[in-house]
């Protein structure tokens, strides 16, 4: 029958050529075989798995770990704090360094030498201030501040009349050895203390222009006030040559030791004027820079933090209590 005969439709039929019984047939090694198929390749040996063989590795679920105890989160946030002011500390000496390197660069630019009080150079005493208005007191403030030194020269030369005032009535009354003993006593307490207390924070207010300099004037010239009415008014038994100690030597003590009694009191009358009027004119000066007592308490704050001895106490006080605990 005639190829025209088959049904056109049909599935052709596949001819694979792998599939040809010469080339799949067990062979025997014999000249006609194929090139193309090996010898070790007559027979396939399936694989089996050995007996003894594990089964393959199964992740098991992750279990979820303990919580930490309260003692462990402790010791680690001590540790965290102290790593933490470890890093301060570190931070700080270089701090420190670098301003220390600052400091030797601008005194090597420019060297001032302590030059108050005014000493001879054969003196074994040395300055220990620096003091030029001139320099370092801008010019609206010079006079003012002169004026306030002046005030602490006349202080100083007040309380030493007090004392030679105090001693000639020693000398005409035996009875009054105590009032000698104490003017003794003020003038070595108040000439310096005054200088330190009053005189160089209104000099430090004065040249920085720093509101806690100022507010610590105001504070300590206002108790000097206070003590200078105290010694106007003389009263006995303090070392004071007042107006009333004055007034009762006129009758039982000589002449010359009343009128320089009076000298003295006339002295501390001055003091106290001077004063009252400078404090008012301070205050009036330092209105108009605009300070206020919150300025004066962050300067403060400021302050004592950068203070290196108050920043190894505090370091060495946290690090004492972390330990502790």
């Amino acid at each position: 029958m005639s190829a025209f005969d088959t049904n056109p439709f049909a599935d052709p039929v596949d001819v694979n050529p792998f599939q040809n019984p010469a080339l799949t047939a067990p062979r025997g090694g014999g000249a006609g075989d194929s090139p193309f198929i090996s010898a070790n390749a007559a027979t396939t040996v399936p694989v089996t798995q050995p007996p003894g063989a594990s089964q393959p590795a199964v992740l098991q679920p992750s279990v979820d770990p303990a919580q930490p105890t309260p003692q462990a989160v402790a010791l680690a946030a001590q540790a965290g704090l102290l790593r933490q002011q470890e890093e301060l500390d570190r931070k700080a000496a270089e701090l420190d360094r670098k301003e220390r390197e600052l400091q030797n660069t601008v005194a090597g630019l420019h060297v001032r030498e302590n030059n108050w009080p005014p000493l001879p150079s054969w003196c074994p005493i040395k300055p220990c201030f620096y003091q030029d208005f001139s320099t370092e007191i801008p010019a609206d403030y010079q006079r003012i501040c002169k004026m306030l030194y002046y005030l602490w020269m006349l202080h100083s030369v007040t309380l030493f009349l007090n004392l030679l005032a105090c001693l000639a009535r020693f000398t005409a009354d035996a009875s009054k050895g105590v009032d000698f003993g104490l003017s003794i006593l003020w003038f070595l307490l108040f000439t310096p203390c005054a200088f330190l207390c009053w005189y160089r924070p209104i000099y430090k207010a004065f040249r920085s222009d720093n509101s806690f300099s100022f507010f610590v004037f105001f504070f300590i010239f206002f108790c000097q006030i206070g003590i200078y009415i105290i010694q106007l008014v003389g009263l006995p038994g303090l070392g004071n040559s007042g107006w009333i100690a004055a007034v009762s030597t006129l009758k039982l003590d000589p002449l010359p030791v009343s009128v320089i009694m009076m000298v003295v009191a006339g002295f501390f009358t001055l003091c106290a004027v001077l004063a009252i009027l400078l404090l008012k004119r301070v205050h009036s000066l330092y209105r108009r820079t605009g300070a206020s007592f919150q300025q004066a308490q962050e300067e403060f704050s400021q302050g004592i933090f950068s203070n290196r001895t108050f920043r190894s106490a505090a370091s060495s006080a946290a690090r004492g209590t972390f330990q502790g605990n």
